[in-house]
């Protein structure tokens, strides 16, 4: 079954952001990332799909792009109600269409360390994982580890709890795949015990309705932080993260991430990088934008790849 739809995109639109998040793998199993395009596997309500997102050759004029799923199921079966809005949703996440900068770069542009940075990265947006389920995960993945390391965490958790669309790709699982792990299906694989305990556990209370990851009018942002802080092995940057991540939050203080105190350093000019309370309180003065921030941030650190998030 196919469910086919297009998108706008912005004037200016930075093709090659899209194209360096999702082929930070090289060997990736659930996504396939050309010039032309990126395939991307993922289950939805239990279904495989796999959703393919045209990009467009320039970043000139206003555009559009061509989407199509190729939703797995069977002829007799119909659409399942939802799933279709699922779909163009993880679309504009994976093409960062959710936050629009235009407000933080007229909020930079006074401002004497940011305003600099911001006019040498014209155009960044914030690409987002296709769910906030698979932005949670990553997030707990990536705790305390470098990025090559978490990346090839990230592809065994796939093939791990995962399943494979009818044409091959792999799937990225959803929370009653993970939920159905063993410890050990993960530490056997270079996970550490409280990394792989802290995602099954995760993806236990997701599964069980314990744990509602769904922000709507009656479960806020501000609660559904509440509820994560309070799993065990969930701390304050990872949910923060995933806010950027997943839910496209605006204000996210990632003053406990390496990569963006490295890059305050750099701006600053400083000998070694400011600590987490000085971070935070840097941060702070960026407030309400302080995800743009943290973006252009990471992108001033391109030419080190192993401290960008």
């Amino acid at each position: 079954m196919k469910h086919a739809f297009a998108l706008a995109l912005p004037a200016g639109y930075r093709v090659q952001d899209v194209l360096a998040f999702h082929s930070r793998d090289a060997e990736s199993v659930a996504e396939q990332v050309s010039p032309q395009a990126i395939r991307k596997g993922m289950l939805l309500d239990g279904v495989p799909v796999v959703l393919e997102v045209a990009l467009p050759s320039s970043a000139g004029g206003d555009a559009c792009v061509a989407c199509e799923a190729d939703i797995d199921l069977p002829r007799a079966r119909k659409l399942p109600a939802g799933l279709a809005a699922r779909i163009e949703a993880a679309a504009r996440n994976i093409l960062g269409l959710h936050i629009d900068p235009a407000p933080f770069v007229a909020f930079a542009r006074g401002d004497a360390l940011l305003g600099p940075l911001v006019a040498r990265q014209p155009g960044l947006r914030i690409v987002q994982s296709a769910t906030v389920f698979e932005a949670l995960t990553w997030a707990i993945i990536g705790q305390q580890i470098n990025l090559p390391f978490a990346i090839a965490l990230r592809r065994t958790f796939i093939l791990q709890a995962g399943r494979q669309h009818r044409d091959g790709l792999w799937c990225y699982p959803e929370a009653s795949d993970v939920a159905r792990l063993q410890v050990e299906d993960l530490t056997s694989r270079k996970f550490s015990r409280a990394k792989a305990e802290t995602l099954i556990r995760f993806a236990q209370l997701v599964a069980a309705g314990e744990l509602d990851i769904e922000e709507r009018d009656d479960n806020p942002i501000p609660a559904i932080c509440k509820n994560l802080l309070a799993v065990k092995g969930i701390g304050p940057w990872t949910v923060n993260y995933a806010l950027l991540r997943g839910y496209g939050y605006a204000d996210c203080s990632l003053h406990g991430d390496v990569a963006i105190r490295a890059a305050l350093q750099r701006l600053l000019g400083e000998d070694s990088k400011p600590d987490m309370a000085r971070t935070e309180q840097i941060l702070q003065q960026w407030q309400p934008h302080r995800t743009m921030a943290a973006a252009h941030l990471w992108a001033s650190l391109a030419d080190r790849p192993n401290e960008s998030a």
